[in-house]
């Protein structure tokens, strides 16, 4: 009977560490949760002391929200400044992916990249709104083009940062080894950068997100940001608020799917958040 327990002992050793995990769970949903109705009472109260135009509650704003889904509208703005933020996002991000690799890696790159950066990462794009208008026209082209701009530096600056900071004992140790630069340079630096290179991609699409707001709010008919700028026009601060809500939402879903993919194709690199 000994010998039986000792090789087949009872499964009920993982009940208490399930029920704590889900403990734990409910918790912080809990907590969540608590937060937000916390933050919904504080507006509701704070909105009876004022002009509806100055700060409409919660209950106009998500009447204002119903109105547009029931409409359609919402989900025009919503699909067009996507699609302008995933475009800028992805086509910055493929651009400054190897140049940030290269300037990482070669001293050279280094040098010839530096001035050009360090001057031009610290003029924001809405600057060059009239511009991006005049080079490009009212189309699609010249709000991609500005959050190319926006995404660019912000993922180049972690990808050289990256890629300056590979340890040096592994690289000794893979070239001991007889390894060629190449094969280095896939095994060991691209690896060692992939943590910097998510970080840049994930800080990037939220400043996409502000950048496209300020394009849509000047040169646009259709977005997010255009439906909150139309809304101040007519004093209908309910619906900009619930244009704000729904920008919120839209990055809040655009960085959880993010998240998910990033655990999937990269969860060897030890990346947490």
């Amino acid at each position: 009977m000994t010998l039986e327990r000792a090789l087949n002992p009872p499964a009920v050793a993982t009940v208490p560490a399930t029920a704590s995990l889900w403990r734990a769970i409910a918790g912080r949903f809990g907590i969540h949760v608590g937060v937000i109705l916390g933050g919904l009472l504080g507006w509701e109260l704070a909105s009876l002391f004022t002009s509806p135009i100055f700060l409409p509650g919660p209950a106009s704003v998500a009447a204002s929200l119903g109105s547009l889904i029931a409409s359609g509208e919402i989900f025009v703005d919503i699909a067009m400044s996507y699609f302008r933020i995933l475009s800028g996002w992805l086509i910055g991000a493929v651009i400054a992916i190897p140049l940030g690799l290269m300037a990482g890696r070669l001293e050279i790159a280094r040098l010839v990249s530096a001035p050009f950066i360090n001057f031009f990462r610290f003029i924001p794009p809405i600057a060059f709104i009239g511009i991006a208008i005049i080079w490009f026209g009212l189309g699609e082209a010249s709000k991609v083009i500005l959050i190319v701009y926006t995404s660019l530096f912000t993922v180049f600056l972690n990808i050289t940062a990256g890629a300056q900071g590979v340890v040096r004992e592994r690289i000794w140790a893979a070239q001991s080894l007889g390894a060629s630069r190449g094969h280095i340079f896939r095994t060991v630096v691209l690896p060692s950068t992939v943590p910097s290179m998510v970080t840049g991609l994930r800080v990037a699409m939220g400043t996409s997100f502000m950048t496209v707001i300020a394009a849509e709010i000047v040169a646009a008919d259709s977005g997010v940001g255009h439906l909150i700028w139309d809304a101040r026009l007519f004093a209908q601060t309910d619906r900009a608020f619930a244009g704000i809500f729904v920008l919120g939402l839209m990055g809040f879903a655009a960085d959880l799917v993010f998240r998910l993919l990033v655990r999937r194709l990269a969860h060897r690199y030890e990346i947490h958040f």
